[in-house]
């Protein structure tokens, strides 16, 4: 069963096409399941889209989640439609997005640390004269808000847990931070959640996949269980790279990989 949980649209304002478009070329990839999950609004924001080339209005949400709703009952024939949603993860402002959340039948919700200490991860200056001992500390902030971001009770899935390294591929090097990321992983596996490969990392400087095979390998010494998302922008990257991935995947030892139905963990066999 071949399946994509990461998928965006024009509504965030950085994507291309239409869901619709998306749901077609997953048909035509030959996928079984197909997840919608574009960037949440910023809920907390005095104005109602504060970022358009980043995330949709506040204000337009309800009609994200009709819009899926409505295909999925368009396609149902054709390909499972799951609706999702990819969100941002604020410590100070989970309550407020649990709540935002709450009205709505989502089938899962993607969690992503998308910024740290109010810069963006994807910053290509954030590293800038940063000493080796500020590139740890960055690092293990980040990881820590990773780890608490899987205790949060909110999220089945955990977006691209290195995208850090997308615009500055020297990330991955930087050691110190290894008992918070095994202490993430942890936390994912004791909530039964689950963390995504990204294959969409390939399309930054660091020309890789989200996460690197080191934290793939520990993922899988915990038990942590994996899933798929290509994070596409246009609508040809749906399914991108998914079975160089599942081969990857075997190589390194899992049997398994998952995917959410009305929040509900489903079993796919690699």
């Amino acid at each position: 069963m071949k399946f994509d949980l990461h998928t965006h649209h024009d509504r965030c304002g950085h994507a291309s096409g239409k869901i619709d478009d998306y749901i077609s070329a997953a048909i035509r990839a030959g996928m079984q399941v197909i997840g919608i999950s574009d960037h949440s609004p910023y809920f907390a924001h005095e104005h109602d889209q504060p970022q358009p080339g980043i995330a949709m209005a506040r204000s337009d949400f309800p009609n994200y989640v009709a819009e899926v709703l409505r295909l999925k009952d368009k396609y149902r024939d054709k390909i499972e439609v799951l609706l999702g949603v990819e969100s941002d993860f604020y410590v100070d402002q989970i309550d407020l997005y649990r709540s935002s959340y709450e009205p709505y039948p989502f089938d899962y919700i993607i969690g992503s640390v998308h910024q740290t200490r109010g810069v963006s991860i994807f910053n290509r200056n954030r590293w800038n004269g940063k000493e080796t001992e500020e590139q740890i500390e960055e690092k293990k902030h980040y990881y820590e808000l990773i780890r608490q971001s899987a205790h949060s009770g909110l999220f089945q899935v955990l977006g691209h847990i290195d995208a850090m390294k997308g615009y500055f591929p020297l990330f991955s090097n930087i050691t110190g931070a290894e008992e918070e990321i095994d202490e993430a992983l942890k936390a994912v596996a004791a909530n039964d959640i689950s963390i995504e490969i990204n294959t969409s990392g390939k399309t930054k400087y660091c020309g890789g996949w989200y996460p690197s095979d080191v934290i793939l390998e520990r993922a899988h010494h915990f038990g942590v269980d994996v899933t798929f998302g290509s994070d596409a922008h246009v609508p040809d990257r749906v399914g991108e790279d998914w079975e160089l991935v599942q081969k990857r995947l075997r190589e390194i030892g899992f049997s398994r990989w998952v995917f959410f139905r009305q929040k509900q963990k489903v079993v796919v066999s690699l």
